[in-house]
């Protein structure tokens, strides 16, 4: 008598391209289901992750916390497993307390901020992450609620404080004075190619500091319930994102004029902003019910990466991605 053949799972794609531990994957193929008594595994190296809906031809899934694997595969008892590559964010450290993006130097090592409760000094203001071992050291102290980072082109480093509505320049051992005051509730940074810093007050200002250090108020917005997040464009304007109450948040874009238009709609609470190696603007929000980081293009808006509490994002030399939840880092190999 003939052998019984298994029937076969096949994997047609997984989707977004990326996610860190607690994202959502939404996996397409045939053959995943076998009944309603009986579900689909859907496993992470040795974890298994939360099946949220599932039907033969699609799977959505919660990717355990403690996941580290570079595929996922698919099984059920009585057929045929199936495998796929995944492209899982790895955590840098999750002793940290961002509240913005993250800052990278031209050597890959990653800063990071212990911001801390309103008013509350901490023993780091910012740490350090090295490129080579991924260690995280403390970096520079004495800074209360530090937000923003940014590298300028010579290296500097510069931090706001919500608290003291001041930004700091540091040096690369770690030294410090104050670059600018009496901004406010001084959050997000960003930098253009004249040398011009700009600067979020989440109250409604953004300020322009010239590299003479003058500082004028370039444009005004909605205040935010909790940041403004800059980043610089090519052609010289400035995308503000600033979460308020409201689940159909902007991003902003502003002209050279300080003209302000809303330039894509429909996020909720928009954070951290940057553009990659291409131009490509990236936003941390969450979107038609999904949650990470999002590519922003004349085309569309396309996820890039799930993933819960993503507050700011960075790039590294070489494409690779560093993701800032409220406590931790990870970081995700480069992205096409």
């Amino acid at each position: 008598m003939a052998g019984h053949e298994k029937p076969t799972i096949r994997i047609t794609s997984v989707s977004p391209p990326a996610v860190i531990p607690g994202g959502r994957l939404t996996i397409r193929g045939s053959g995943m289901g076998a009944g309603d008594c009986v579900q689909p595994e859907v496993l992470f190296g040795g974890r298994r992750g939360r099946l949220v809906s599932g039907s033969p031809e699609r799977l959505v899934v919660t990717v355990p916390n403690e996941a580290d694997a570079e595929s996922l595969r698919v099984r059920l008892p009585d057929a045929e497993g199936a495998l796929a590559p995944v492209v899982l964010g790895k955590a840098l450290g999750t002793e940290f307390h961002p509240v913005a993006n993250p800052a990278v130097d031209a050597a890959g090592n990653v800063f990071t901020t212990q911001s801390g409760p309103r008013g509350k000094a901490t023993p780091v203001s910012v740490f350090r992450v090295s490129h080579a071992g991924g260690a995280a050291s403390a970096f520079l102290s004495g800074i209360v609620n530090a937000t923003g980072l940014l590298f300028l082109r010579d290296g500097t480093l510069l931090v706001s404080s919500r608290h003291t509505g001041a930004v700091y320049e540091v040096t690369r051992a770690g030294h410090k004075e104050v670059f600018a005051e009496g901004m406010g509730v001084a959050t997000g940074l960003a930098a253009d190619s004249a040398g011009n810093v700009y600067v979020g007050d989440r109250t409604g200002t953004v300020f322009k500091i010239s590299p003479q250090r003058k500082i004028y108020v370039f444009a005004t917005l909605e205040p935010s319930v909790a940041a403004y997040h800059l980043a610089a464009g090519p052609d010289g304007s400035l995308y503000v994102t600033g979460p308020t109450t409201s689940s159909y948040d902007a991003i902003h874009r502003i002209d050279q004029d300080g003209n302000v238009i809303a330039w894509r709609r429909g996020f909720g609470r928009p954070q951290g902003l940057a553009l990659d190696a291409r131009n490509r603007l990236h936003v941390c929000a969450s979107y038609r019910g999904q949650r990470g980081i999002f590519r922003v293009a004349a085309s569309g808006i396309e996820q890039v990466v799930s993933g819960n509490g993503i507050v700011g994002l960075a790039f590294a030399p070489g494409g690779s991605l560093v993701a800032a939840t409220g406590s931790s880092l990870y970081r995700i190999p480069a992205l096409a």
